[in-house]
This record gives structure tokens, sequence and C-alpha cells, in this order.
């Protein structure tokens, strides 16, 4: 600032004026301040603004003006207020000056005033310095404070800032953990809750008024069952006593003798907090120390264990898995016990050593480098004296005092044997072993602790004047590691053969020595260079110490950890010699060196008699496996005496015996002689699911599970017979040689098996009975009395084997005899002849006394009533003959009369079928069961036929009889369609009814006097499906298929107007398990899966046409109307009725039918609609309507559109009034009239008549809808007009399988309905009615290639070759104006190659890798660390091209084009752009994109803003992440019970987190194969494999 300007020096620093105030004309130049502190005038804050934004000069720094712009910028005062005060003390100092210079000059001479006035201007000039001065200090502070004051503020709202998120996150660690440790806590109450099962057992005088109470209940029901038993049936007083069931029925309530106040009593238990002993008892505790820049973690598991945690700086951590892992230290079965002491390196002669392994160690979170978490263990040593620790605890004396206790409690308590967790530690054999206790694992570890610290000096070395004496104790070293006690067994002397009991040590040659903590016994060797004293001596020191006399003092205070045991009574299998090498093989191989229970039994001298027990492979049973009966069973030793088992195993329900006098259908399933055989009662239908469930159960498990190791006799189990499947059985006996003999309790046949062959059988498998019935032959012995003879046992199988034949038992036996039974064969309609009777008549055996009294009785009256008319006319003269003569099928030889074609019998109620196949219950097919020998004798004929004709070549059409060769037999057959070029024909087995597929050279024409059909189409009648639906379900078919496919029922015929109407509709009933009869329509009714048919009420008078006068059965059910004329005209042809009864006086007088009013149903017959008007051949815009199940599309064009709204227009107005309703017969009906479900008029066309629906189609519209028959009219509607609605049918493709699937259908559905869209005319169809031939375009894609795409459809093949229909897409409708799209045209996207793949090395060679991503512990994505300067080179340049892309990734344009496999750019969760490759589209709404990342291997769903083209220069760099599968192991066969992986269930979480933790060190890897698929094997720093932790933890298993 210049001084004529200003008085002050506050200039501004971009320009260099000074600032100026404002004043009357002029405007000024004030100080400004800025977001940053900075100060700059007016004038150029204006300059430099730009778009209401200022960058600071200084520090370049954006700052956003307010609405005032720059003048709304705050003013800086304290600028302002200098030079306002500079200006007024110029001015005062001014206006005090100046009269004293003006007096001066008045009165001093002129060479005074020129001086004085010289002396005023410098004054002048030196006030104005010193302002100037101050001044410029002023403002220089002024923006000092400034600038303090903006730092302040920024540093305040920082602060606050992160003091609140530092508080956020304490307070989430707090919950965090108070969370952890309610969980905890809830775990603990959890496992005392469970304890807590059996609660009623501490109600001893509660239990037992309640069993009192259910006694006297029990004993209520039975009486009060007989005496309504009495009460219906009154001649059953003489089988009971009516007075006790009286006595018991009225026997008042005694109050008296139920104690009530049982209730209020209580166990005397309580659970109670103790507040002062909080700190002691709880488990977990944590604890935060400042230790520098370190924070320490201390966590206290249990009263003698710590963990020490030092967590370095600037490191995530997650305690949670360690947290887990300590919170599962108190457990009721202990850990894998792995000692830290040291293993044989030579094993000795006599036995196997389990070697042991080192304590296992705790997993730290470590880096490449220096690691951030260091874990120490702390033990401490002086604890709370609770119990004995250390040397206390490895007291003899304390020891021996803690069992001997332990047993008197045992005793006391009147409980089983104390059992103990031990690790077998060497085995000798199984009578000579070693054991260490589980519970002792602390004292090992102390004492272990303790050697190695007394070895470690000078103190315990050999010197030269020591001696190696027999039964000292010494310190062996253990695989240079660790030191160990041992005892002189042996001492050997150099130039000595035999042992001595002292020897120097610089002469000892070799020694033996036995290890009191592990139970074997070892070499040791003395080696030496040099024979020197001194070189002897150095090795001695090398591989032992000796033990001094305080050290042994102190030692003898811990007790031996091995304690010697022996399998209690087992001797060897060959009792003249000893336990084999292969018992001990298979001792080694149950026990491992797993923890095992064991049981002591007693004591033999120093060895302990006890038992050892395996827990059990899998989780289906609890009961652990005793290697006691495990060896015996096995045959490698025996048992000195009887053992009693301590665990009785379950056992099957016993079969439900039939009751007395009852007659029921049967299956002889298995005979060993008249005596003892075994039937299965036909009487249920949940035992066709046993079957079927077994097999699918027990052939998806793997091969090692639910194995049985050791049966037991009486086990129930699971058995594969020789067919390969899977029964139920029991175990009998044990042949021996690893075999066991099981009985099939579902059939009672039995077989020698290997135990490979035996499963366990689960719990839900023993809710059915056994289903086998163990029976013998009633009034009947043998003809010597002691045995029967061959041919007897061999003509009763011929017989009754494998047969339905009819059984009646004759009385109550106990359930371990078998059952009496009169067993009785025959066909249907015929009499029914006891076996017992024709074996008698064949001399085969003879009749008991009684029997024979019997039959020689003659009776009162006549037995031999006629319940049913015969069949053909003298059918009852013949059997009136044949009434002495037994009638049995392998006894009569006369030819039976051919009959090809199936006949109804006059009676047809109650007919006997079998069902031999099912489709829905709206078609199935059945075939009397007396029509078995008709087949039989068919099939021959035709086999004979086929025999003598010669192969020709027939053309094979529709509905052509045919011989069919069927699995090498020949039936009758009839041709579905007709057969093309492919040579295969669709044949339906006409006595069989199911549908076949068989080549064309295994069909011969069939004569005519065969032609024919034994098997029937039956529908169920007065049901339809549920929902509406014109169709079965898929569930209601399977379910009516899986029950009655080869099942035997009772079948009436309800409607049968004329001879070839197809399905018949019939009631079909089954026997259930109590052998009453259900009908299958009502099961399906019951289970929800149909409804019942609506009737009008003037059909509920209507019988079947055949009814007869008798008493209908509770399971008969109404049926629709019946025509009347076809009802007179049965009536008329139906034989008379046969009455049941002998003639009597009243039975002159024939029944009159019941009364009956018979309501005409009128005949109406209408015509179709007349067909659509078809378009021409080209292309046409269509809008579609319908699409039916079968695929065709329903279309209307343009016009139609216009003329359908015309005509419901018509259609309204027309019908003022609804017709009246009427019953009609609507055989003839094919228009109609429909109210549709807005209760307007539509035309439709009749499909199909379903009881009281009607399928209809609506033929303007192509829609297909069940209709209730109320809502449908036999009229037709404005017949002028033809159908509105075009059928269509696609273009060169054929539907996968021959016709549409549901999910074709679907996806054209979802694409064409209520669309517009454009359709070419390939071909018009044959007959006006017929489909059009055409080709479908959506916005110009082809819909038939949509479907090939989608694999719905195929092309087909044939019409590639017709040059004449050529299909061509619709013209662009862009063409039609004249609209230029170059401008609208972007750049064009490039096209990038694939991405190039790293080199890896040669296989076998080692390389570095790191971890990018891991999918399952075994199948990851690896980046190999090459150590050449060429790659780490190539690495940084692809981290520089990334950061400088992502430095303007705004300049690359977004991706267009979503090839597969395509490259591009992804951004990631940080916000950043990596290289990825396109997958797969993930959804359409929202657009996702599944991409991966090629440098990493993860996988993201991004939307298409967040995907950018790749510039090529990224291709030239190679991708970082491989895809490789780790070789040595693979997911465990045991199925994991916790948390598992949701994309991959065969692993659990827990894996993954394991093998997360293991691949945090320095990895190394080695290429295995490359093809198929590239595999590895990982290698931890200690070049050992990385998964063998996993294996070992059994989350994994070798591969």
């Amino acid at each position: 600032m210049d001084k004529g300007d200003s008085p002050s020096a506050a200039i501004c620093k971009l320009c260099g004026n000074a600032f100026k105030l404002p004043e009357d004309k002029t405007d000024g130049n004030l100080p400004r301040i800025l977001a940053c502190g900075h100060i700059f005038c007016t004038n150029c804050l204006v300059s430099i603004e730009c778009e209401g934004a200022i960058r600071c000069p200084d520090c370049e720094f954006w700052a956003t003006l307010p609405e005032g712009g720059v003048n709304g910028l705050q003013e800086e005062s304290r600028i302002i207020g200098l030079i306002y005060t500079a200006e007024m003390n110029q001015i005062k100092s001014l206006r005090c000056n100046g009269p004293k210079v003006c007096q001066k000059n008045r009165t001093s001479p002129r060479a005074s005033t020129i001086s004085n006035s010289d002396f005023v201007k410098q004054m002048i000039v030196h006030i104005e310095k010193i302002e100037k001065t101050v001044d410029e200090s002023l403002v220089q502070a002024a923006e000092n404070l400034a600038q303090l004051e903006n730092i302040y503020e920024a540093l305040t709202a920082d602060l606050a800032e992160q003091v609140k998120r530092e508080r956020t996150r304490l307070e989430m660690e707090l919950t965090q953990a108070s969370n952890k440790a309610v969980h905890m806590i809830q775990k603990w109450i959890l496992h005392s809750v469970s304890k807590l099962k059996h609660m009623e057992t501490h109600f001893p005088s509660g239990r037992a008024v309640v069993s009192h109470v259910q006694e006297r209940i029990k004993a209520l029901e039975i009486a009060m069952q007989m005496a309504r038993e009495i009460r219906r049936v009154p001649f059953l007083e003489q089988y009971c006593i009516l007075d006790k069931v009286l006595e018991t029925l009225q026997t008042p309530v005694d109050h008296k003798a139920i104690d009530l106040k049982c209730i209020a009593e209580g166990t005397g238990m309580s659970c109670v907090f103790q507040s002062d002993n909080v700190s002691q008892c709880l488990t977990l505790s944590l604890k935060m120390e400042a230790c520098g820049s370190n924070a320490v973690l201390l966590i206290h598991c249990g009263p003698l264990r710590t963990f020490r945690f030092l967590i370095r700086p600037k490191m995530k951590m997650s305690l949670t898995p360690l947290l887990n892992g300590f919170s599962n230290l108190p457990s009721s079965k202990p850990d894998k016990w792995e000692p830290e002491s040291p293993g044989a390196s030579r094993s000795s002669p006599q036995g196997t050593h389990l070697a042991p392994k080192p304590a296992p160690r705790i997993s730290s979170f470590s880096d490449l480098g220096s690691p951030d978490v260091i874990i120490e263990e702390f033990f401490d040593d002086n604890p709370e004296p609770v119990t004995p620790t250390g040397p206390e605890m490895a007291n003899n004396e304390w020891r021996t005092q803690r069992r001997r206790k332990c047993h008197l409690r045992d005793k006391k308590c009147n409980s089983a044997l104390v059992t103990h967790w031990v690790v077998v530690t060497h085995v000798v054999n199984p009578s000579h072993f070693y054991v260490r206790y589980v519970a002792e694992k602390k004292e090992s570890e102390v004492l272990s602790r303790k050697i190695n610290e007394l070895c470690v000096g000078e103190g315990c070395q050999f010197t030269l004047g020591d001696t190696m004496e027999r039964g000292s104790m010494i310190f062996v070293k253990w695989k240079d590691v660790v030191w160990c006690r041992a005892t002189v067994v042996e001492v050997f002397q150099k130039s000595c053969v035999k042992a001595v009991k002292a020897c120097p040590v610089t002469q000892l040659a070799s020694l033996r020595v036995f290890f009191p903590d592990y139970g074997f016994t070892k070499s040791i060797t003395i080696q030496s260079e040099k024979e020197a004293a001194e070189s002897l001596l150095k090795a001695v020191n090398n591989h032992l110490r000796k033990v001094a006399e305080s050290v042994n003092v102190e030692l003898n205070n811990f007790a031996p950890q091995a304690v010697r045991c022996s399998l209690k009574d087992l001797v060897p299998y060959n009792l003249v010699g000893s336990l084999s090498e292969e018992a001990k093989a298979e001792f080694c191989c149950v026990v491992g060196s797993a923890a095992v229970e064991m049981r002591p039994l007693g004591q033999d001298k120093d060895s302990l008699l006890v038992d050892l027990r395996k827990a059990p492979m899998d989780q289906s049973t609890d009961v652990p496996i005793s290697v006691r009966e495990y060896l015996v069973f096995i045959e490698v030793a025996r048992f000195y005496s009887p053992v009693t088992l301590g665990r009785k195993p379950l056992m099957y329900y016993p079969p439900v015996y039939p009751e007395a006098s009852a007659e029921l259908d049967a299956v002889v399933s298995h005979i060993n002689s008249l005596s003892d055989f075994y039937i299965q009662l036909v009487d249920n239908m949940e035992s066709l699911l046993l079957s079927a469930k077994l097999q699918d159960y027990y052939n998806a498990l793997k091969d090692d599970e639910f194995r049985v190791y050791c049966p037991v006799i009486g086990q129930a189990c699971v058995a594969r017979f020789e067919d390969k499947l899977w029964y139920r059985a029991q175990v009998i006996s044990h042949p021996g040689g690893r075999k066991v003999e099981v009985r099939y309790v579902d059939f009672g046949n039995k077989q020698v098996l290997s135990v490979s062959d035996l499963r366990k059988i689960k719990d839900e498998f023993f809710a059915l009975p056994a289903m086998a019935v163990h029976c013998c032959l009633a009034d009947v012995t043998p003809l010597d009395g002691e045995s029967w003879s061959e041919a007897c046992t061999k003509r009763f199988i011929s017989l009754a084997h494998q047969q339905l034949v009819t059984v009646k038992a004759k009385g109550k036996v106990p359930k371990t005899e078998p059952l009496p039974l009169g067993v009785f064969v025959g066909g249907v309609n015929e009499p029914k002849t006891s076996i017992a009777e024709l074996l008698a008549k064949e001399n085969l055996v003879c009749f008991k006394e009684s029997k024979q009294r019997t039959k020689n009785k003659k009776p009162s009256r006549p037995d031999s009533t006629v319940w049913d008319p015969p069949l053909e006319p003298g059918a009852a003269a013949a059997k009136a003959e044949a009434s002495g003569r037994v009638t049995v099928e392998e006894q009569n030889n006369d030819p039976v009369e051919l009959q090809p074609q199936l006949k109804l019998p006059d009676q047809r109620k109650d007919l006997k079928v079998m069902v031999t196949h099912v489709n829905s219950p709206s078609s199935f097919y059945v075939r009397l069961t007396n029509s078995d020998r008709q087949l039989k004798r068919i099939c021959e004929l035709v086999k004979q036929e086929c025999a003598l004709m010669e192969p020709q070549e027939v053309v094979w059409k529709a509905d052509m009889y045919c011989a069919a060769n069927i699995n090498g037999v020949w039936e009758r057959g009839r041709i579905c369609s007709d057969v093309t070029s492919s040579n295969t024909a669709e044949v339906r087995r006409c006595d069989h009814g199911n549908k076949v597929k068989i080549h064309v050279s295994n069909l011969y024409p069939l004569p005519s006097s065969l032609i024919g059909s034994l098997a029937m189409e039956c529908t169920l009648n007065d049901i339809r499906p549920t929902g509406g639906r014109s169709t079965w379900t898929d569930t209601a078919c399977d379910l009516i298929s899986y029950y009655l496919t080869g099942a035997s029922a009772l079948m009436t015929i309800k409607v049968f107007e004329e001879a070839d109407e197809h399905p018949l509709p019939v009631t079909l009933s089954c026997s259930n398990r109590m052998g009453e009869y259900i009908s299958i329509a009502d099961f399906l009714v019951d289970e929800g899966l149909a409804f019942r048919e609506r009737k009008p009420k003037s059909a509920c008078c209507h019988e079947y046409c055949c009814c007869r006068v008798q008493k209908p059965k509770e399971t008969d059910t109404q049926t629709p109307a019946t025509d009347p004329e076809s009802c007179e005209k049965e009536r008329s042809n139906s034989p008379p009725p046969v009455s049941p009864f002998p003639p009597t006086q009243a039975a002159s007088t024939p029944p009159k039918p019941f009364p009956r009013s018979i309501v005409t149903a009128e005949k109406v017959k209408t015509s179709m609609y007349n067909p659509p008007e078809l378009p021409c051949p080209g292309h046409i815009l269509i809008n579609v309507s319908a699409i039916g199940d079968d695929g065709v599309i329903y279309a209307r064009t343009q016009s139609a559109e216009y003329q359908l709204e015309q005509l419901k227009e018509g259609i309204q107005k027309s019908i003022k009034t609804l017709p009246r309703q009427k019953p009609y017969t609507w055989k003839s009906v094919q228009g109609c009239a429909v109210i549709g479900p807005d209760m307007l008029w539509y035309r439709g066309q009749l499909l199909e008549l379903l009881g009281g629906h009607v399928k209809v189609q609506y033929v303007d519209y192509g829609l297909v809808e069940n209709i209730p028959v109320v809502h449908v009219y036999p009229m037709l509607l404005c017949v002028e007009v033809p159908q509105l609605c075009i059928p269509c049918q696609l273009f060169g493709i054929n539907p996968v399988g021959g016709k549409w699937q549901r999910d074709g259908v679907a996806l054209m559905r979802e694409v064409l309905l209520n669309r517009s869209v454009d359709m070419q005319v390939v071909a018009l169809p044959a007959e006006p009615r017929g489909a059009v031939t055409v080709e479908i375009f959506l916005d110009g894609m082809s819909l038939s290639r949509i479907l090939c795409h989608n694999e719905h459809a195929s092309m087909d093949g044939a019409l590639s070759s017709l040059q004449s229909l050529v299909v061509t897409p619709p013209a662009s409708l862009l063409d039609v104006w004249d609209i230029s799209t170059e401008s609208l045209m972007g750049p064009e996207e490039p096209v990038l190659g694939s991405f190039v793949s790293p080199n890896l090395p040669l296989e076998g060679e080692h390389f570095e890798v790191r971890v990018t991503h891991l999918w399952t512990p075994n199948e990851m994505f690896l980046w190999p660390l090459k150590d050449t300067a060429d790659s780490e080179m190539m690495d940084d340049s692809l981290d520089e091209a990334l950061t400088r892309i992502n430095a303007d990734i705004t300049s690359l344009p977004r991706l267009t084009s979503f090839p597969y496999g395509g490259p591009c750019l992804a951004e990631y969760s940080d916000g950043k752009y990596y290289r990825a490759r396109l997958m797969k589209f993930t959804s359409i709404e929202p657009l996702m994109i599944l991409v991966q990342h090629v440098d990493f291997g993860s996988d993201d769903s991004l939307p298409t803003s967040k995907l950018r083209q790749m510039p090529r220069e990224l291709l030239l760099f190679p991708t970082r992440a491989i895809k490789v599968k780790v070789a040595g192991f693979k997911a465990p066969s045991v199925e994991w019970h916790g948390d598992v992986l949701p994309y991959c269930p065969v692993w659990s979480v827990k894996a993954v987190m394991e093998m997360t933790d293991l691949l945090h060190n320095n990895i190394t890897a080695t290429v295995i194969s490359r093809e198929p698929e590239l595999k590895v094997q990982l290698f931890n720093e200690d070049r050992e494999l990385v998964h063998l932790p996993l294996v070992n933890s059994g989350l994994a298993e070798l591969d």
C-alpha cells in the first residue's frame, strides 16, 4: 500500500493493493476470509470466482460461496479495525501538530524556521515507519489467529467424531462379549437341564400312585371292551366270567387309596446363586491391560490353565474362534489325549508301541512377517488346594486311596461299574497292555516339564567314575527332543555276552530300559567313533542322564503314569497256544490312539482286569463297542467264562395273529414243513411302503455307515439278501467264520450271511411289527407220527408256497408257539378246498382223532348253500355233481375253453380282480382273477403261432393287433400309433394295459382267432380332481399307482350301458390291515386328493342296472343317473335272482323291487361351430389368447379382434334370461353355450364329461376349463359366425420327449400370452379345423430358436433339406419411416480376446503361493509367487496400470456387450475397478450379471453400471488366480450336524475356518496332475502337508 493512498500498510497478498474502507462516493476494497482461513481483498475474490466456488490461491482448496456470493463471505473485522484506527490516529496527529508549526513560523527567524521544518518532517517519517511496522505485525497476527481458530475448530470436530466412533466400537465389543458370555451360560443351562430328564425318579410316592391309577384304568378299559362285545354278541358270555366283569365295572373309585398329597411333595433340590464366589466360579474371564504399544488379553480356562495373548497394534483379529475353542474345554467326553513325552524310536520286539504325539498347538493368527498375536500358556503351580495336583496327585497312596473311595462309593450306590477314559500306550497282547488315564494329563505335563528342566543343566551328566546298575532310575533322551525317566532292565558290558549287574559307564556297550510312564521297553546301543574314555562318556551323555538321590526322592512322588491292564476272562482261540499276532493287530486297530472307555473288573497281581469300550463309529446309536466281545466275535479269542451282556437290544414288535375263526387272505412266504411255515396277511397297505423305504434309505448309505461290527444274538438289524435288496432281520446264531445266521422277520426264512451284509436298523423301521406269522397246519399229523415225509413237504410247497390262500385260525396260542391254521385254496367264485383234506386224500398225512370224529358225524342240515348265481347255465348242476370231488388246478387236466375276449359275469358286484396297470384314478386296468388260466393258455397259443411264422415286412398302423415278444414272453398287443422310420413301435399290452416300446422285429401279426383283451380299462366313480382341474395331480396318480399296481381288490361295475364303453365307471375296494375293505375313492377323498361328485336330487334314487334285491354294503357309494332305456334293457336281459336260502313257504312269493322314481334325461344333439377362416401364407400380425398343454397356440387376427367385440355385444343382447336347467344326455353334444366366471355368455365346445363337470374349450379364445354342468347349455350361439381363434403349431421343431413339457409350455405362455406378435404362415392344414403351421417372431427373434436355446425343443433335421419352405423374419418397422440412425449409433465396442493363464512350474517342483480365495477346504484359488525379477516387474506394472486406470475411470465407456467369458473391469466393494470375467446373467429385473475377478477368484453380482470396457493393454498380463483342487483329502463321510456350507453341504463351516487358519502362513505348492483338473499339494513352513491337522481333528478324511 502506498503512503499517499492510506496511512495503513495492510495490503492484499494476491494483487498488492491496500485494503480500503468504503467512503461516501467510492466503494471500498474490504478484506474477506475464505473457508481455509486465508484473507484476500474483495476485488481479487470477485475476479477468481467460478460458478459459485473459489479456489484458494495459496492452498488450492475449493470453497463454495454462500448465497450472496463474494459479498456474503465473512469480513476480517480485525484488519478493518486496524485500518480505521490508523486513519483516525493520522487525522488526530495532523490536527494536533498543525497549529504548533504555524506559531513557530510566525515568531522565529528564517534560519530556525528552516531547521524546524526539517525536524518535523523527520519526525513524521519516523512515526509513519513505527506505525507501518506495528500495523504489519498486527495484520500478520490477525491472520495467524484466524488460522489457529480454524485449526482448533477442525481438531475439535474431528476429536469429537473420533471419540464417538471409538465409544461406539467399544460398546459394540462389550455387547458382543456379553452376548458370548450369555451364550456360554445358556449352553451350561442346557447341559444342566439335560441332566434333569429323569426327574420322575425323585418322586417315588407319586409314581406309585400313578402306576396304581394306570392299572385301574387298564382293568376298567378291558372290562368295558369285554362288556361291549358281550352286549353285541350275547353268546360270548360262556367264554368269560361275567360276574367279575360286572364287578370291575361297578366298583367305585376309592379316593382314600389314591394319595393326592404326593403332588405337593418336592425333590429337595434347588439351584442357588452364590454371589460371593462369582469371581472364582466364572469359567471365562477377560482382562485388558495397557502395556506400552501392545495390549494383553488374559483368558482363564479353569483353575489351572491360563493363556496370555500379546496383541500388536495395527492388526485386525477375531477372538471368536479362540473363545469358542476355550468354551468347549469342560466336556462330558474327554478330548483325544496326546502326551508331551517321547515316543519310541525303535519298537520292542515284544509289543506294539502306540507312539505318543506332541501336545496340540493353538493356531495363532499371524501374517507372513512377524506374528501379530503371541499365545503363551501358563500353568498355575500354586492353585487353591481343592484337589491334589502335581506330585500330590501322583502319589501312589493318594491314588490308591482315591480308587478305594471310588469303589466304596460305587458299592454304596449299587450302580454300574466305574468307567475311566484312558489311552492305550503300549500293547504286548490283549492280555498285557498299558494305559494312561486321561484325567492325569496335567500330571504328566508337569512331570515332563520338570524332567526336561533337570536334564538341561550339566548336573545330571555322567562322569568317568559313575557306574550303570540294573534297576536304577535314569533319564533317556527320546528322538533328540524330550527327556523321560526309565528303569534299567539289563546292562551289557563290552566284551561280555551275558548281561551284567553293574558296569562302568566308560565300558557300557548297550542296555535295555523300561519306560514306567508308557509301558514299553527299548534297547539303547552306545556307539562312539573313538575308543577313548572321554569319547565314550560323551556318547553316553548324548542319550542318558543320571538321577541324583535328591532328584530320585522327588521323582518318587510321581507314580508311574502307565498302568498295566489285561482284558478279563479272555483266552486264546486256540486253547493250546497263546494269543496270536492277529489278535494283537485287531486289538490295536480297534483301540487306536484315541481315548477309550475302561471299566475295571478286578485285579490279578500287578495287572488290572478291565474291559475297554470303543465309542460308536456313527451317531445312530449310543451303544459302545466292547473290545472283548469284538475279539471273541471275530474268532481271535474266547471267553473263559460266560459274559452277561450289559444292555438288552431292541426287539421287533411281535406279528399280529389273526383272530380265531376269522377267514383272511394271506400269502405263504416260507415253508420248512407242515408244522413250521410262515404267512403274511394281505390286509394292510402300510407294509407296502416298508420295502421301498428300506431300499431308498440303505442304498443311499456309504459303505462304512451303520456297519454292525459285533452282532449280538437277538439283535435287530437290516440284512442284504441274495437279490441285493435290504430286509428287516434278526440275528439268531453265530456259526463262525465271521458269519451270522439271521431270520428275516417279514418272511420267516433264515440265511447265513457275512457281517459286512448287516446294517444297524433305524428306530423308524421298528414301527411296524414283524410281518411273518409262524404257523402250523392244524388237525393233521405225520403218517408215522414223528416227522413229515419229503413227498408231503414238497406237495405242500407246490400247493401253497408264494400263493394267495385263505387261512382260518383254529385257536389262540402263545406267540412263542406256531399258530394252528386251516389253509384253503381255490379260485374266485369257486369252492375253497382245504389243503389238509387234500393231503389226507393223497395219503400223505392223517387227521387227528378229534378231527376224524368230527368228519364222521353227519351234519344236521345241509351246508352246501350256494350264495352266488352260476356264471353259466348248467354250472349249478356241474357243481352238485362235483360236490364229492376235489377240484384243484393241478388235478384238472381238461382243456380250458378258449375265450380270447373278456366276458363279464352277470353278477357284477364284488368281482375279485387284480389291478394290472394304473395311469390315474380315471384310467386303470384290471383283470378278473379267474382269468389266469385263460391268460396262460392264450400266451401258449401265441407262442406256438409265432414259432410257425416267418419274419415279414408289415406296415404297422394304429389300433392293429399284434403278437409282441416282451422280455422273452409272447403276448398280445395293440399298436398305439403309426410306426414311422424309427422302427420302434409303442404297443399296449392287451392283457395288462400298460404301454411298452419295442423294436418292430419283435412284432408278428396276431391271428384273428386270438384277437381280444382280458384287461379292461376302468375309472373310479363318484370322485373328481381337486382344485377344479380336468386332470389328476401327480401326487394322486403316484399314490394310487403305488398302492394298487399288482394288488387284489373287489370291484363293482356301476354303469354298463354299452359293451365298448371305456373306461368303465366302477367302485374299487381293498382290504386294510384290520381285514376291512376300504373304498379307494374314499381313501383319496380322505387324503385330500379328490372331491366327491355333486349329483342332482333326481339321481339319488338310481341304482346301477344290474342291482339285485339284497342288503347293501356299507362300502357302497352313490352312483350318477343312468339312461332309463338301458336300465330296462339290462333288467330284461338279466337272469332271475337265485335265493341264497333253502326254499321255504315264505320264499314262494317273489321279492318286490323297491319303488323308484325315474327322471328321463332329454336327448340333445348339437353340431360344432364353423371352422375358423384361415389366413393366407405370409406375415400377419396376431394376438395370442391361449396356449394349450399340448403346445398348440391359439391366436386371433386383427380383423377377428374386431369381430369378437361385435360378437360379444350381440350375444349378451340376444339372451335376456337363463334357459331352464334340465338333465341332458351329453353324448351327442359338441357345440354349446357357456356362462363364464364373469357371468357373460361365451361359445364353447364340449370335450369330455367328468361326472358333475364337463371339460369345455372356448372356441373364440382357445382356453380349456372344467365347468359345472349347470353352467353349460346344449345350444349354439351366432352359428353364422365361424370360430375366431386359429390353432397354430410351430414349424420345424420337435419338443423334447415327443411332447411339450410343462416348463416349455410355461415359457411360451410367459412370452406370448396377451401380446401382439408377428407370425408367418408356413403351411395350411389339410383339414379346416387342423393347426396352421407357423413361425412366430418376437421383436425379430424366432420363437422356435428361443425354445431350442432353452432346451425345450430341437430343430427338425428332416425339414432342413426342403428349400421351398423358407422362413424369413419380418421386415423392420423402422424401414417404413425415413429415419436416419447414424447419429444414434455409439462407438463400436472393441472385440477383446481371452485372458492369459500364468505358466506353472513342472510337476514335483515346489513353489511359493498365496491363497486369494477359498471355495471349499480342497478347492481354492492360488496366486503363484515366482522368485524372478520379470514376474515381480510384471506384477508391479499391472498394479500401476490399474492404479492409473482407476484414477480416470470415468473416461472408460460402460460395457454394452456381454459375451460369456468376456473380459471387463468390475467395481469391487472398495470402490476400485479390477479385471473380471463375465459368467452369466443372475436376474433380469433388475439386470444383474455374475462376474469373476480373475486376479482373486471371488465372484460378485453387479449391475451394468459397475462394469466398464477393459483396455486392451490389461490383457497382456496373465491372470493371478488359478483354480486348483488340493489332493490328498476329501470331505468326511460322517454327516456333520453343525453349520455347513450352503453351496457345498458336505463341508462344514468349521472346516473352512480351520483351513483358513492353516493357510495364513508361508505356503508352498507342488503340481500333482494337470488333467482333467489341476491338482496340487500344499505344504507349510515345515514342509508338512497343510491338511493333516484338518484330518486329525475329524473335519476331513484322507483320500
